[in-house]
């Protein structure tokens, strides 16, 4: 299943994982998992998405897909792998996901938005899946959007997907004032003043 991973990465507990469908595989139940903490290990998910290991990428989908599945954030905000015998620190300069996919289905308050990371996670934006938008995130003073993915694990959606969410998107009356933004799930999810929007 993993080949010579636990020998070059040294995560214990990595052979005790089901495989799955890689690199479309389910999360583990990381949440449930509690072992000692081990030395960070020198894994980096840059702020595209990419995984790199001692400063090389990881270009095998699987074993990203692997590593992705067993990521928690803990309270202090920093990001964990966990296996059911360890756990180990990595670094992650934004988020640790990217959408890289949208579809969208419906109109107005019936819309549903879908997004697809670049780990293979399909997210419908929802209440237990929002979307937030992040000032300064995007050239030009829009603002990028980040949703939840799982666990408090967020994707940042890619600049070549955000102009179909802002397709997707329509003015509405949100807490008093004029808003442009973007219905799914039955939210409304606003993204700028509308003045701002020029709507």
């Amino acid at each position: 299943m993993i080949e010579n991973m636990t020998e070059l990465y040294h995560l214990r507990g990595l052979e005790a994982i089901p495989a799955g469908d890689m690199p479309n595989r389910a999360p583990a139940p990381v949440e449930t998992w509690h072992p000692e903490h081990g030395a960070p290990i020198d894994i980096v998910v840059d702020v595209d998405g990419n995984w790199f290991h001692d400063g090389s990428p990881i270009r095998r989908a699987g074993l990203v897909a692997l590593f992705a599945s067993i990521l928690r954030r803990e309270p202090d905000g920093s990001y964990v792998l966990v296996t059911p015998v360890e756990k180990r620190t990595i670094e992650v300069a934004d988020v640790p996901f990217v959408a890289i996919g949208i579809q969208i289905e419906g109109t107005a308050e019936n819309q549903i938005v879908t997004l697809t990371t670049n780990t293979g996670d399909k997210v419908i934006i929802d209440k237990n899946h929002p979307m937030r938008f992040v000032e300064g995130a995007a050239a030009g003073g829009v603002a990028l959007p980040y949703v939840t993915v799982r666990g408090g694990l967020e994707a940042r959606v890619a600049r070549a997907v955000f102009p179909d969410l802002v397709e997707a998107g329509c003015v509405e009356v949100h807490k008093e004032d004029r808003w442009f933004g973007v219905w799914s799930s039955g939210c409304f999810w606003p993204m700028m003043q509308a003045d701002e929007a020029g709507a």
